[in-house]
């Protein structure tokens, strides 16, 4: 069931509910991330538009908008916006991000000086690309020391969490 039809605009769905229907470890884990190291909550909106109708969470700092994520069934999308600011540091980066984020980023077109980045998130490096932009966006409240250990802890986290329903999967078949 597509998400628009599951959650009207009458019907806002909560944390869990939006964890269930993207059935993804990797929403988690974005989500701790923003809120760890961008010290942000989510704020849950409903939109009309075209594009992407539905509930949808929106994560910024300080009035600036980080990104917006949109669950959809499986997976979800993270719209991160490179604005004119950020665009020549964003242009020096795309060759250091996945083949995926680098053609997500050359299919984009520019509008105002803008790319609006619609990334779905099905793999760990998605994830890590959305962090890596989103460092452009506002640097991260953490020390680069501690990146790569703060990077492992999310690895670990995330293999634990892929065994773990990797187990649940099994006990239900």
């Amino acid at each position: 069931m597509e998400w628009s039809c599951k959650y009207g605009a009458d019907n806002k769905p909560n944390q869990q509910q939006i964890i269930n229907f993207v059935r993804s470890s990797l929403w988690e884990t974005l989500n701790n991330h923003l809120h760890q190291i961008y010290m942000t909550e989510p704020k849950y909106n409903y939109s009309n538009c075209s594009m992407q109708p539905g509930w949808n969470v929106k994560y910024s700092k300080n009035g600036k908008s980080l990104c917006t994520l949109y669950p959809m069934e499986g997976y979800f999308i993270v719209l991160v916006v490179i604005g004119r600011k950020e665009m020549p540091e964003a242009e020096f980066l795309i060759p250091f991000l996945s083949e995926y984020a680098q053609k997500v980023f050359r299919e984009t077109r520019v509008g105002q000086g803008e790319k609006w980045l619609m990334l779905d998130v099905q793999n760990f490096n998605t994830v890590l690309d959305i962090m890596k932009l989103l460092a452009l966006r506002m640097k991260p409240k953490i020390n680069i020391e501690m990146e790569s250990q703060y990077v492992q802890n999310i690895q670990n986290h995330l293999e634990a969490t892929t065994r773990n329903e990797r187990f649940v999967y099994s006990q239900d078949n």
